[in-house]
């Protein structure tokens, strides 16, 4: 887990070596300023942070402070009583939705569950093919129809389509849209409404993408896509590609959802359990010694 988050926050490690190039036992409150602003994390957290610390600031110290932002609990274990367990997966153009849904598929179904995709974004043309030839890759089944017919049909066949099968878990893709897009708003409301009557209480979670390489900026989204449907977890995808880790601090902390999955890679297997000591360990090991 280390080696793979110490590579995945590469990028942000060089930009908080670029204003520490070296590594402590202590270091001041505007030292640690400088870092947490330098890897994307927002002025107010860092404020916060700072005033809650000690004016020589040592490992444990910094550990206590930042991981008190992750105050929830991740249940991985889905409690219904009947299959399947339905998740609708909700974000922006071009944050890596489909593939995540690819990579969740993956994930899934290495834990020996059977997974069936809904390909519910009839928006796009090309998100029908991208996740029909990831089905195909990965041997899971696929519900879809041509574009720019209902989402919301999808949704009902694939739910109904696992039912039947006797399927564990049913991923629907939806259109990537602006949270500013009222038409979509309304479109991704009704798919909720239908994955009820399809299955009661579905879809029984819905997990925003948010693409890392936009830092705290992603947060504004995710508020309004809360505001419309409710979200239930986040996934960061692109993180690997980016200085701006520390945005991930700003995200735990102002949304105050669980962050279930981080994005690794282009790769079917490059998608991680987020781990929150983990994450903050990887941090600090680059200023402390």
């Amino acid at each position: 887990m280390f080696n793979i988050l110490k590579k995945v926050f590469s990028r942000t490690e060089k930009a908080i070596t670029d204003v520490a190039p070296q590594k402590k036992k202590k270091i001041t409150k505007d030292e640690f300023e400088d870092i947490l602003l330098e890897a994307d994390v927002n002025y107010e957290l860092v404020e916060k942070f700072l005033d809650e610390l000690p004016s020589k600031i040592e490992r444990i110290h910094a550990f206590n402070t930042l991981i008190s932002v992750f105050q929830y609990d991740i249940d991985m274990k889905e409690n219904i009583t009947d299959k399947p367990f339905v998740e609708m997966i909700i974000g922006v153009n071009g944050a890596g939705k489909t593939t995540t849904i690819a990579k969740l598929a993956n994930y899934h179904k290495k834990n020996g569950e059977s997974v069936i995709l809904g390909a519910a974004d009839t928006f796009r043309a090309a998100a029908i093919e991208q996740l029909t030839r990831w089905a195909k890759k990965l041997d899971v089944p696929i519900v879809s129809t041509q574009q720019g017919h209902d989402p919301s049909a999808v949704v009902f066949d694939a739910i109904s389509s696992a039912k039947a099968k006797n399927a564990d878990r049913v991923l629907l893709d939806t259109a990537g849209r602006l949270h500013t897009q009222t038409n979509l708003g309304e479109e991704l409301k009704k798919m909720v409404r239908i994955a009820d009557k399809a299955m009661p209480n579905a879809p029984h979670r819905k997990m925003l993408v948010l693409d890392g390489t936009q830092g705290s900026s992603s947060i504004n989204q995710a508020r309004v896509f809360n505001e419309l449907i409710g979200i239930d977890g986040i996934i960061i995808t692109k993180l690997d590609g980016t200085a701006k880790g520390g945005s991930v601090l700003s995200i735990a902390h102002e949304l105050k959802m669980p962050i279930y999955f981080i994005g690794t890679g282009e790769q079917p297997d490059d998608l991680i359990e987020f781990k929150a000591n983990a994450y903050v360990n990887t941090i600090l090991d680059s200023i402390f010694i």
